[in-house]
């Protein structure tokens, strides 16, 4: 993986508070598992950077190596990684992403 794309996903996190990298867009996923962490992120009040991975096979794979996890969506909150459909679903479940995210809410 270029150190190219590496310092641009670094770059990207490090710009915005709260980024997601999914497939598609928040207006319109492109898979299941984006659509479901845009609805949980939108219910949470917050806005969000959305990277669109589709566009960029360097960047889908160059996110997989930064994160060292495998699959999209990601979600990033201060440049901390947080995780995947299956967790930002559980944190919102149990009250741990809306501790995460209320510094960001009503920006």
């Amino acid at each position: 993986m270029s150190d190219a794309v590496q310092e641009q996903i670094k770059t990207v996190i490090g710009d915005n508070d709260i980024v997601l990298f999914m497939k598609g867009t928040p207006q319109m996923p492109q898979c299941g598992f984006s659509q479901r962490v845009c609805a949980i992120l939108s219910d949470q009040g917050v806005s969000f950077s959305a990277i669109n991975i589709l566009l960029d096979p360097a960047v889908r794979e160059g996110i997989k190596v930064y994160s060292d996890w495998p699959t999209i969506p990601q979600l990033y909150v201060k440049q901390e990684f947080i995780g995947g459909c299956d967790i930002i679903c559980e944190m919102a479940e149990n009250g741990e992403l809306a501790t995460a995210l209320a510094p960001f809410k009503g920006e």
